[in-house]
Parts: structure tokens; sequence; C-alpha cells
């Protein structure tokens, strides 16, 4: 079974078209990628799960409070069995919560954007939440670079279309599972819908990424490994040069399973008026383009939600 590749970002200022030639052939094959070299430090990544971690740790009508009821889960805490993969029959086993970007007073933006709820009991929450959002961020705009080159775009392409974008960190919390059998898997086979998904911390085993011949391939990552893949937004923008693989994350076996599981994907969206139109540059004889109507960022997004019932 071949291997989804890791690659080390540092090359993209060392070697740029070596590294864009590799990660955009990773990409169109597996749609999934490790990246080291990230200059993200481990400390930053342990301070945030260590107040993500305290804060799941509260009693349950104490996490509830920072429910959004209406909010479709944009911000703050969204509880243990809501979300559900599209298509499938159960809830995920997770809870999570829900980081987004500070806009200022003036943006534009407000009124799809709400502002972030904090928990009172984890004092230093947001300041190690939104230290990693940031970090994160800058991250996914240097992989949005040489995603840009590799189809012929400028390196800049996507800076201006993401930089108020909705973007969302997701702390997620897979509570220790205690019945010998369960129907659910933590997280049901799914596609995400952003741009592209930048995950920190995926060095427990359970992630599983669904090859071209069906196969579910594990991908567990090292600690100083960020998993990426490319999200629906991407893959509809591209007419699927970059595919948006299913992925899931199974339950593990025996004692394993009695242990809760931790991890933290940033969802890396487009500013909510981006129009999706496929890009002529991806359209050939052999590619027609599959998406003939555009969508702005923020309708496809809405519209995604509600498959999944957090609308």
């Amino acid at each position: 079974m071949s291997q989804i590749p890791t690659l080390d970002i540092r090359r993209f200022d060392s070697d740029r078209d070596a590294f864009v030639a590799d990660l955009g052939a990773a990409y169109r094959e597996w749609g999934f990628a490790g990246i080291r070299g990230h200059g993200i430090a481990q400390p930053l990544i342990d301070e945030a799960y260590d107040v993500f971690q305290r804060f799941f740790a509260l009693p349950e009508e104490t996490k509830r409070r920072y429910h959004v009821p209406g909010g479709g889960g944009a911000r703050g805490y969204t509880p243990f069995g809501v979300e559900t993969a599209k298509g499938a029959a159960h809830f995920d086993l997770k809870e999570f919560w829900h980081i987004g970007r500070e806009l200022p007073a003036d943006s534009k933006y407000r009124e799809v954007m709400p502002p972030n709820v904090w928990p009172e009991e984890v004092p230093d929450f947001r300041a190690k939440g939104l230290a990693l959002y940031r970090a994160l961020d800058a991250l996914g705009a240097r992989v949005l670079q040489a995603l840009a080159l590799h189809i012929g775009l400028p390196q800049d392409y996507f800076a201006d279309k993401t930089d108020a974008g909705n973007s969302i960190l997701r702390p997620i919390h897979y509570p220790p599972i205690t019945a010998d059998e369960v129907p659910n898997v933590r997280a049901g086979a799914h596609e995400d819908i952003n741009l592209i998904t930048l995950l920190v911390g995926a060095s427990a085993a359970g992630l599983e990424v669904r090859s071209h011949a069906g196969e579910w391939v594990p991908f567990t990552a090292s600690e100083d490994t960020i998993v990426v893949n490319i999200g629906d937004m991407l893959q509809r923008l591209t007419n699927h040069v970059y595919p948006s693989t299913t992925h899931r994350v199974t339950n593990p076996q025996g004692d394993a399973a009695r242990q809760p599981r931790y991890s933290t994907p940033f969802f890396l969206h487009p500013n909510p008026d981006f129009v999706i139109d496929v890009l002529p540059s991806c359209v050939t004889a052999d590619n027609p383009s599959r998406y003939p109507e555009p969508i702005t960022a923020q309708g496809y997004l809405e519209e995604r939600l509600r498959e999944i019932k957090l609308k």
C-alpha cells in the first residue's frame, strides 16, 4: 500500500520549483500531505492543548453555558452527539469548540462572522487559542501559495481572498468509549467543507484516508508534522484537480478505546463573499467544467452546515 507523502515546507524557500511539483503531485494523488519544518513551536501547540483539555474536563452543565443556540456551531461549544457526517446514520463521538477570526469593529463581515465566545473558567484559553489560530492561518497561507503556483496562478492569488476568511480552529475531544459495541465511529467518513484543513496533533492513531482504490489508509503523523488536506471549496474551485478526499477517525481497539483522544483542525476558509467559480486554468478537454453555476463561500458553507446537522 502506498504512503501519503510528508514534505518539508522549508524547501519552498530553498528549492521552490521542486517543492511545488512534489506538493502538487501529493495533493493530486491523495488530497492529503504531511507538512514538517513548519516553524510552529511545540510549546505553543502544547500550551494550546493544555487549555483545551482543561475546558473539556469541566462539568457538562458548565460547558453547555457556552453553546450558542441557533448559531450553527459557528462559535463556542458544540455538545457531544450533535455533528453527523453527511449521509451517516449515527452522530460522531465527539464534542468540540470553535474559535473564529477576530474582526475589526468596522468589518463588513460581522453580520455573518459572529464574535468569539470565551470560557471564564479557563482564563488563558483565549490567548493560547488565538496564538495557535494565527500560526496555522499563516502556515495555511504558505501552503496556498505553493498550490497556486502549481496550477499556474500567481503566488499571491489567494492572499486577498482569504485575509478575512471565515476560518475556524476546532479543538475536539473524543471521550473514552465505554461500551464494547457502538454503531458510531469517532468521526464518520466525510470530506471537509473549506479550502484546506491543517490538523495539528494528529500523532494519535485513528485518522484514515480513502485511496483512489477504495482502501482505508491510516495516516498517523509524527509529532513534528501537521497534516494538511484539501477541502470541498478548493476541489470545486480547481475542478477536482485537487481532490477533497474522504477520511474518518476510527475507534481504537482494546484498552486504547478507554482513553480520550484530542485533535485540533484548522479549517481555512475564503472571505465570505468570495465567489467559488471554476478556475479557467483547471478546465481542459479531458476535464470539462463540472460546476457551471458559481456560489459564494458563505452560501456554500450554509448549505453544507445544514447537511451535517449543525444548522
